[in-house]
């Protein structure tokens, strides 16, 4: 058995997403939707039943190299045999406009070709159902095959003999073929034909969105490689932004620290439309939005997470037919994060919103309608600044005043009266920014340790937190402060282990943490800058960037002892940090020219 690992390439379209590790095996998808039943689920290894994957099997295997096509979704993947033989295997969603909107079916098209020797493959396409508990029941016909799925059935059309997908057969691949694997419809055109166009069709898309981001000069490569990425962690049906597309895989080994990540936090998702506003993908944004004002209620109260079809429950439970990341349970399902408090998500969707009311190139930007619909947003902010939370770390033992919420609480009432005045609501820019001024004399107050010479992660606390890092970049305080310089430099040296930092150290509800969380190394590296030591931030950001895997993609933790990625994948907040990092660090175009 092949040892689970997270080098692994993701696929998807803006409907689901699946991830193929570095033997051209699919072993991990949600389907039909990120928050589906994982028919393939190998990742976390099924106890009752072989499969859970959709494998394309080499005999005398020997060695692989993979790569995207260059600004595209689409991924290849050579296999090599001990006698000279190799397989090319693309592997992509098929996305592209018809008929006035997006064709984004929940399917994957693999296309199989050899190219050199006799090389001889298995289809292994073995779905299962109910979390890997049982194996589905199965039909098939003269060139397809059916999984009866709760509440979906997959049909896969191939013009590989069906016998041999289904007994697993060998045999020597002498010519190209092609696997089509989706909803339950019948191909109305000839299945190579489909296959290429798609192809075609898909990677044309993805150069194009690619073709007009204000990319950096410098890391263009992990740049447009994360970007794809965020891309493809929206689910377009709703606007909502998932953190990652796995569940449990744990934030280091052993930990218990295991959690599912297929939904949308807001704040994640907020620091992802910024993200991508920076580059100028601003539907994003957009997309978001229309999911936040769906959500929105009367009194703007909001919860820290939803589902991606805007459920507000989602409870927690351990899914017994799984056994884990490499046999590291408990797998979870749901997230009872959905019960807490997090006052930062105020801030959160306000800083997302806020460009739409100043980018003259939007088709519709904010106007009056949508300022009073944020209003009750920044009322809660203002209610909440000083209330205690369980915090962006989201800890389930203990709450507190968190200083880097209240800091987003005041972000949220000195965007609105940025926009008030921008809409020339004169009344109400002095409204928020009367409440903003009272907000930040409290952090400042509050949220500072004289004594210690920084600020801290509660008022009148004394702990660091990497969220601290932040305050500059949100506006709270100018980067040159000497108590943000103070308060970087204690980071530096209180969360700091080698070229990666901690969120805390300080015991949570699991004990100590054990990894670094990597998006806290990117906050740094951005500070750093910010203050002014750019060769350093240089060296360390390039540190970061060779810790992640093959593809350029990276989990939500990394291992401080051997770099070894950790946490759920391929995780949002990761690739943000990525894009802010090296949107600050890149020399500018100008000294290209």
């Amino acid at each position: 058995m092949l040892r689970a690992d997270l080098d692994m390439g993701v696929i998807g379209n803006g409907s689901f997403g699946a991830l193929v590790d570095r033997h051209a095996r699919v072993v991990w998808s949600c389907l039909p939707a990120f928050d589906g039943d994982p028919s393939f689920c190998a990742l976390l290894s099924p106890r009752a039943h072989e499969g859970g994957d959709f494998a394309i099997e080499l005999e005398d295997y020997a060695g692989s190299e993979q790569h995207y096509i260059t600004n595209t979704a689409i991924l290849r993947t050579v296999l090599r045999d001990s006698r000279g033989g190799q397989v090319e295997v693309i592997d992509f969603a098929p996305r592209w406009r018809r008929n006035g909107r997006f064709y984004r079916p929940p399917s994957i098209i693999r296309r199989i070709r050899p190219l050199s020797g006799s090389p001889r493959i298995r289809v292994l396409a073995r779905p299962l159902a109910d979390w890997g508990a049982r194996a589905p029941e199965t039909t098939w016909g003269s060139n397809h095959l059916r999984w009866l799925l709760p509440g979906f059935t997959l049909r896969l059309t191939t013009d590989v003999p069906v016998r041999f997908v289904r007994e697993g057969l060998p045999f020597v691949l002498a010519h190209p073929m092609e696997l089509v694997l989706g909803v339950d419809e019948t191909l109305d055109c000839p299945l190579a034909s489909y296959a290429q166009e798609a192809q075609q069709r898909t990677e044309d898309y993805w150069r194009e969105w690619v073709r007009y981001l204000s990319i950096p000069l410098e890391w263009q490569d992990a740049v447009i490689r994360s970007a794809i990425t965020l891309k493809l962690c929206q689910y377009e049906d709703s606007g909502a932004i998932i953190a990652a597309m796995t569940t449990s895989i744990p934030e280091a080994p052993g930990s218990a620290r295991n959690w599912d990540y297929r939904y949308c936090w807001l704040r994640d998702a907020a620091f992802v439309v910024r993200a991508l506003n920076r580059l100028g993908a601003t539907r994003s944004m957009e997309d978001f939005l229309r999911y936040i004002f769906n959500l929105a209620t009367t009194d703007g109260s909001l919860q820290p997470l939803y589902g991606i079809g805007m459920e507000e429950r989602l409870d927690e439970h351990e899914v017994e037919s799984l056994a884990g990341y490499r046999g590291m349970g408990p797998v979870r399902r749901g997230n009872l994060a959905w019960l807490q408090q997090q006052h930062d998500v105020y801030g959160s969707v306000v800083l997302a919103s806020t460009q739409l009311f100043f980018d003259q190139r939007l088709k519709d930007p904010g106007d009056l309608h949508t300022f009073a619909r944020l209003e009750p947003l920044g009322e809660r902010a203002y209610a909440l600044h000083d209330v205690p939370d369980a915090g962006l770390w989201e800890f389930r033992g203990r709450t507190a005043v968190h200083t880097y919420t209240a800091a987003m609480c005041w972000a949220a009432c000195d965007r609105l009266a940025k926009i008030a005045g921008r809409l020339g609501l004169a009344e109400r820019a002095g409204l928020w920014r009367e409440r903003a001024d009272a907000i930040r004399r409290r952090v400042l107050a509050h949220g500072w340790n004289a004594r210690q010479g920084h600020f801290t992660d509660t008022f009148d606390g004394t702990h660091l937190d990497a969220s601290l890092l932040l305050l500059a970049d949100i506006g709270f305080i100018d980067a040159g402060d000497e108590r943000y310089v103070a308060t970087v430099e204690a980071i530096g040296h209180g969360l700091r282990r080698g070229d990666a930092l901690f969120r805390y150290i300080a015991p949570d509800d699991f004990g100590a943490p054990e990894t670094s969380f990597t998006i806290c190394t990117f906050w740094y590296i951005d500070a750093l800058a910010a203050i002014g030591r750019l060769d350093e931030a240089r060296a360390l950001f390039e540190s970061v960037l060779a810790r992640r895997n093959h593809l350029g993609l990276l989990s939500e933790d990394l291992a401080f002892s051997d770099g070894e990625q950790w946490g759920n994948f391929p995780q949002t907040y990761s690739h943000v940090g990525l894009i802010t990092a090296a949107m600050r660090l890149s020399r500018s175009w100008q000294e290209a020219s």
